[in-house]
């Protein structure tokens, strides 16, 4: 008998668990990453590892800002986790630690690090996961791990991913110290970026379009107005 959950049983239990309407913009991202993140949990190959829920983390928080209400983020969020079978608080945790190691270090010693080149006396279980990854002929890359890489480099050196050229080698290098491929690397990245840039411009546009709706019902309501409270007549 095959137990395996379907894209169907996760989608339910998210709903099950965030019972709030999501936000028409929003709730695409949501299913999307929710779907990824289901394929992954189910295949045989993969694996948790601190880097995937960094990307997990982050690829969240990006295309669910200015969401609103700013409340429901959380509840989204744990819902999300949870119907995927995970615990939201590792992701959390993992998350806020891999930023403060990667804000400590150098981009260079990042990069060292991360491709195996040097080993850091900083977290001897993220170096042990690092050395698994490399030496795992069956690690089961993702986009999601992508996104965390790239975080990374951006927690320890915010200019070096906007230059182009010192990404590309930086990225080449870290994917040959853990044997996953440079070309699934950079269109990942590419694709996260470019998408990042249209949820952007789409937030701007629907910005536009509420503060106009808002303006449009200023203006009815204070015709409204003046319709009932008409001024007095002078005589």
């Amino acid at each position: 008998m095959n137990n395996v959950r379907t894209v169907s049983d996760t989608k339910r239990t998210f709903y099950t668990l965030h019972t709030r309407p999501i936000n028409t913009i929003y709730r695409r991202v949501v299913e999307e990453l929710m779907v990824e993140m289901h394929l992954l949990s189910v295949n045989v190959d993969f694996s948790y590892n601190p880097i995937y829920g960094l990307g997990v983390y982050t690829a969240f928080n990006r295309f669910m800002q200015g969401y609103e209400p700013e409340t429901d983020k959380e509840s989204i969020f744990n819902a999300l986790l949870r119907a995927t079978e995970d615990d939201p608080q590792r992701f959390q945790q993992d998350a806020h630690k891999l930023q403060e190691i990667a804000q400590s270090l150098s981009g260079n010693d990042l990069i060292a690090w991360l491709s195996q080149k040097n080993s850091l006396d900083r977290d001897a279980d993220f170096q042990a996961q690092l050395q698994a990854i490399a030496g795992n002929p069956k690690f089961k890359y993702s986009r999601l791990f992508a996104i965390g890489l790239f975080t990374l480099l951006e927690f320890a050196d915010g200019e070096l991913v906007k230059d182009e050229k010192k990404l590309n080698e930086a990225l080449k290098t870290i994917a040959t110290g853990l044997n996953i491929s440079d070309d699934k690397l950079n269109k990942d990245l590419e694709l996260y970026r470019s998408n990042l840039d249209k949820m952007s411009q789409a937030m701007v546009v629907m910005a536009d379009m509420l503060a106009a709706d808002r303006k449009k019902r200023e203006q009815r309501q204070q015709q409204a107005n003046a319709t009932a409270n008409p001024p007095a007549s002078q005589e």
